[in-house]
């Protein structure tokens, strides 16, 4: 019982929330309570989490595809080893990614006066379109194209991921 003026009694057993800023080509895993942000522009950002929200993978996608020869080919910067991260970090929890529901962002044309009709957005946003449509991953949300920067927000739980307009 807390009394006025007094702060209540805390709870020695609760763990305090994680924040996790992505960078490019930064994968991570996050429990319901912690934040996950990143800022976007021509990269792709995919999450997945189960559909009650209480475990959310998150990837920060530079370039579609998968790695060139001179690159690593467990370079998460490029889309399929991104990918096989978040499904490795969500089966580490007993969580099947194909029963996953998934959000993109991204995908913005950065330099639209240069690029008129393909851009490296575009690509990353139809890769992972495709991607998550092969496997069958429900797309419950989305915000990708145009040509303004993304600012991504979102504290894992039943509420959707914020998605903050910059200039282009």
């Amino acid at each position: 019982m807390a009394i006025k003026g007094e702060s209540p009694p805390v709870n020695a057993w609760a763990v305090p929330a994680t924040v996790h800023v992505l960078h490019p080509g930064d994968v991570v895993l996050a429990c319901r309570g912690d934040r996950l942000d990143t800022l976007l522009g021509s990269c792709v950002a995919i999450i997945l989490t189960d559909p009650r929200r209480t475990v959310a993978a998150m990837c920060h996608i530079v370039h579609s595809g998968t790695p060139t020869v001179d690159v690593n080919d467990a370079d998460t910067r490029h889309a399929e080893p991104a990918m096989a991260a978040m499904f490795a970090l969500l089966r580490g929890r007993g969580i099947s990614a194909h029963l996953c529901e998934a959000y993109l962002f991204g995908g913005g044309n950065m330099f639209p006066s240069l690029f008129k009709h393909t851009h490296v957005g575009a690509k990353n946003a139809d890769w992972a379109l495709q991607t998550l449509d092969e496997l069958r991953i429900a797309l419950v949300g989305q915000d990708i194209g145009g040509t303004a920067y993304r600012r991504i927000t979102w504290t894992v739980g039943p509420q959707a991921p914020q998605v903050r307009l910059g200039e282009a």
